[in-house]
């Protein structure tokens, strides 16, 4: 901006200096041209003057001279013309000076507030470098932490598979053991029933009138007098309902637990009611083997299969502890569980038609459920 305010002002030096060289050649050419006139006259004044008069005419002289004051007093005016027109130039020239001054002050001073933006962008572009930096920082430093703890967690996960696959395989013993022990109990159970004698149906209203003694003897004089002993009756160590209590919301009676003495004696009350059917005063009751709960339950699952087998000729028994056998096609079956007769019944398409193997199991789940 500078050089470009420089040229006009050199320019119009320039102008003035060559304009003053003309106008100056200008007067030189006159004065010369008058001056060549004067000695072109001087070296005449020797001569004839009549001569001379001929020679250059007083008019042209004249004419002359005021051609020259002529040329004078318009080379003045010209020159006035000039300075004035170059003043006007020069003002011109300054007032767009100042205004280029102005407009290059304007210019410094928004170059000034924008090298100050530029800073202050800095600033704050440096001051978010240093936060990402620190933040960058924090985040690796809280990734190395999170991966300490997953190698941590890692390990104490790893010990603590190897203390669940320890756990899990003393759990596993402990269930055998358990069911073992749980078998031998109910074996146990078993057998200290085994002098036992469980009657299924005999009406509550009965043990108001008699005692359960009294009737006992009563049912097994009325339906295998030949077992009664000496004195006509069996000798019995204790007989009770169970449960103990009656439950008013059931329909059905109790059960009658009775242990005889004489293990013999209740062999044989058990055998003649395994051929017949038991009565008492016109009430029809049924004589089994007293078992633990859990046997009985057992014993219970096989009761639908149990009739099935009965109505095919199957010739069924439930032997001890919850046994089911079956006679089929010249061959004794044993099944101690209900899957493995199941798992048979599947292998022989007829058998599976006859018991309908998957309705049987859709009910036992719904049951279940």
């Amino acid at each position: 901006m500078r050089g470009a305010r420089a040229q006009p002002n050199t320019g119009s030096k320039e102008g003035v200096n060559s304009s003053k060289q003309q106008k100056k050649k200008k007067e030189i050419t006159i004065d010369s041209f008058c001056t060549g006139n004067k000695q072109r006259a001087n070296e005449t004044e020797g001569e004839d003057p009549a001569k001379e008069k001929s020679e250059i005419p007083a008019n042209c002289i004249q004419a002359l001279e005021e051609l020259k004051m002529q040329f004078k007093t318009q080379l003045r005016e010209a020159e006035a013309n000039w300075e004035k027109n170059l003043k006007t130039k020069i003002s011109h020239l300054e007032t767009e000076n100042s205004v280029l001054k102005a407009k290059i002050n304007q210019l410094e001073n928004e170059a000034k507030q924008m090298k100050d933006e530029v800073k202050k962008m800095k600033d704050k572009l440096q001051r978010k470098s240093d936060q990402k930096e620190k933040d960058d920082q924090k985040t690796k430093d809280e990734i190395q932490s999170l991966r300490t703890r997953i190698q941590q967690l890692e390990s104490s996960d790893l010990t603590r598979q190897q203390d669940t696959i320890k756990q899990n395989q003393k759990n596993e013993k402990i269930e055998e053991n358990m069911k073992h022990l749980i078998h031998k109990t109910e074996d146990l159970e078993n057998r200290s029933r085994r002098d036992n004698l469980r009657i299924i149906g005999l009406p509550e209203d009965h043990d108001k009138r008699k005692s359960l003694d009294i009737i006992l003897q009563e049912i097994i004089k009325e339906n295998c007098p030949e077992i009664l002993e000496q004195e006509g009756k069996v000798e019995i160590d204790r007989i009770h309902r169970s449960p103990p209590v009656l439950n008013p919301q059931l329909t059905t009676p109790r059960n009658v637990i009775a242990k005889f003495k004489n293990y013999q004696t209740k062999e044989k009350i058990l055998q003649a009611a395994k051929k017949k059917s038991f009565r008492y005063q016109g009430t029809t009751v049924r004589i089994t083997q007293d078992l633990a709960a859990s046997t009985l339950k057992k014993i219970k699952e096989w009761n639908t299969i149990f009739q099935k087998a009965r109505e095919l000729g199957l010739q069924p028994r439930i032997n001890y502890p919850a046994k089911l056998t079956i006679f089929l096609q010249g061959k004794v079956w044993s099944f101690n569980r209900i899957e493995e007769f199941q798992e048979l019944a599947k292998k022989r398409p007829d058998l599976n038609r006859k018991f309908d193997v998957q309705a049987q199991n859709s009910r036992e789940s719904s049951k279940g459920n």
